[in-house]
């Protein structure tokens, strides 16, 4: 009975690491080929160099597409940031009349395919007759990415006892040097997750970006989809292990910071 339930073990592991396997492989070829020195993604490869990087410094129109997304990105993470942090001292530190349904109605976005989402607010705009602009895109990217900045400020603020505000209060504090200096440190670290969610999940968004944006206008994403009608060019793995390092570095990076806000916190 050991024995089948180990080789069972065995099989399940197995069969995971060929998942992961099959879903990495790409990621790991498109960031081999973009040190690759020739200009055609074959193994083996020719030689290693930073050909490609140096000619995506030169792009003119990846640079603003990078200056966009960097622009969207961070406006998305100080709003989405702001408003969940505020949705969320609302829905847990106070009887809000309909309260579940308001938690419902700000997590559907995440409930919802982001295709039938960015269809419906297209068609919301078009209906109220507004054109196609840069805030209505930012507006599209905070819908999409507030649920995960409620979600996790909401886990963090739920497990604050409320006895320390209290504290606070009873020593003379107002309620709003309650929130800064003693429930806002202590949120702190879901505070900068829920933003570099916000900052990460804009940057790398597509599908809503191709609905919402406005003429003229491009993201990293919006790019590469771009330069891969006309034909596959070496910068695009370039500008690929640039999005890869950025979107998976900046999340460890917050969770580091995070936790050292979370152990001066503790101190």
């Amino acid at each position: 009975m050991a024995d089948k339930t180990n080789l069972g073990w065995h099989l399940i592991r197995g069969w995971a690491i060929a998942v992961y396997i099959f879903m990495f492989l790409p990621v790991a070829v498109v960031v081999l080929l973009s040190f690759n020195a020739s200009q055609f993604g074959s193994f083996p490869m020719t030689g290693f160099s930073f050909r490609w990087f140096a000619e995506l410094a030169q792009n003119e129109a990846i640079l603003r597409a990078f200056r966009t997304s960097i622009i969207l990105g961070a406006l998305t993470a100080v709003f989405s940031t702001t408003l969940g942090v505020l949705a969320s001292l609302a829905l847990v530190r106070y009887n809000v009349p309909g309260r579940n349904m308001i938690t419902t109605m700000l997590i559907a976005p995440i409930l919802v395919p982001e295709v039938v989402l960015a269809v419906a607010l297209l068609l919301f705009l078009n209906f109220l007759g507004l054109p196609k602009s840069f805030p209505l895109l930012l507006a599209g990217h905070v819908i999409f990415t507030l649920p995960f900045v409620i979600l996790v400020v909401q886990a963090r603020l739920v497990s604050i006892k409320r006895d320390i505000e209290e504290a606070a209060l009873s020593l003379g504090a107002s309620p709003r040097q309650t929130f800064f200096e003693i429930t806002l440190p202590l949120m702190m670290p879901a505070v900068l997750a829920g933003g570099l969610f916000a900052f990460t999940i804009s940057f790398d968004d597509i599908t809503g970006t191709l609905f919402w944006k406005p003429g003229g206008v491009e993201t990293v994403p919006t790019q590469i989809f771009a330069m891969l009608r006309n034909s596959i060019s070496p910068e695009i793995n370039a500008l690929g292990t640039v999005m890869i390092f950025m979107t998976v570095g900046l999340p460890l990076l917050g969770l580091a910071i995070a936790r050292k806000v979370a152990s001066k916190g503790g101190t």
